[in-house]
């Protein structure tokens, strides 16, 4: 049976803590090595991984290029005007096409509903990327970081502040699985998805919602942010100034826990989501973070591989 990376709801809190620890693993053996070398025991070698963009991408398309070089495989990289899908070819014929030619895929894409109708065509690995829905590949980066720094998540509150979007609705799909408590510090207008948060509360998870953001900060642990405009929305200005008191700044930073750490998934807007002192300071974590989008990467690929 073919094994896909889509949501993280689709996969077993074990497996989900298997990846981290494998991450870290791999992490800690390279030590000493250059970015480019291949890992002494590379778990794919001679895979083939065709990457799909729809959207602009640093990190995904980086990191997911290099986990699989240092995997011992390797990748083609698309865009959708690269390929037929440009010119009307539907998604089904694409998928069966290109599980004749690659072993994997890794979609990075606007419309949730692209990335499943590929996955229910495909006969190999697909891999979310990013949709319009979520962003799990992100969030094990991020649970990463913190359980580098931290230690057992099941301890800590974390706290989302600004736009609930896909990156939110991710960390609600893992509250259940990982244990820690979330509280979504979001304005009426830009509320987190309410299947979400009815998924992460009927699962279990501590789960609170307000429109304050100092309240969703009192006490977390860790207090994370996202662009308040992203590649698409077309109301740039009303989003601005609707979010704009949902800034993660100095003041804000001083209602959570003291040794308190920021996270931003980047690209980051200093003076609009962030403020600089927060995102350059002591506290944040954010290129951590980002490093740790390729170790989990390569943990997401054996994963879906059956190497882990």
């Amino acid at each position: 049976m073919t094994k896909n990376f889509i949501d993280i709801t689709d996969v077993s809190a074990t497996d989900l803590q298997a990846i981290i620890a494998d991450a870290i693993g791999m992490k800690t053996a390279r030590t000493g090595l250059s970015k480019g070398a291949i890992d002494p025991d590379p778990a794919l070698s001679g895979i083939m991984l065709a990457m799909i963009f729809e959207k602009s991408s640093t990190r995904t398309r980086i990191s997911f290029d290099m986990a699989i070089r240092q995997l011992g495989g390797s990748s083609m990289i698309l865009s959708t005007a690269d390929m037929q899908l440009g010119r009307g070819e539907t998604v089904a014929d694409t998928a069966k096409v290109l599980s004749r030619y690659v072993d994997g895929v890794m979609i990075r894409c606007n419309a949730h509903e692209t990335l499943l109708e590929l996955t229910s065509h495909a006969d190999i690995p697909v891999i979310n990327g990013l949709t319009d829905r979520s962003h799990p590949c992100q969030i094990l980066a991020d649970l990463m970081t913190l359980q580098e720094h931290k230690g057992d998540l099941s301890h800590l509150k974390l706290a989302w502040v600004g736009d609930g979007n896909n990156v939110a609705s991710s960390f609600l799909h893992a509250a259940p699985k990982f244990g820690f408590s979330l509280s979504l510090g979001c304005p009426e207008e830009f509320a987190a998805n309410q299947d979400d948060i009815d998924y992460a509360i009927n699962a279990g998870a501590d789960i609170s919602l307000t429109t304050d953001p100092a309240a969703a900060v009192t006490g977390a642990d860790v207090v994370i942010a996202d662009t308040f405009v992203s590649m698409g929305d077309k109301d740039a200005n009303s989003r601005l100034q609707v979010l704009s008191p949902f800034q993660v700044d100095t003041s804000l930073m001083a209602n959570a826990a003291t040794d308190a750490v920021f996270l931003h998934c980047l690209p980051a807007h200093r003076g609009e989501e962030v403020s600089a002192e927060v995102i350059d300071g002591s506290q944040s974590l954010v290129f951590d973070e980002a490093e740790n989008r390729l170790h989990v990467q390569k943990a997401i690929l054996k994963y879906c591989f059956d190497k882990l």
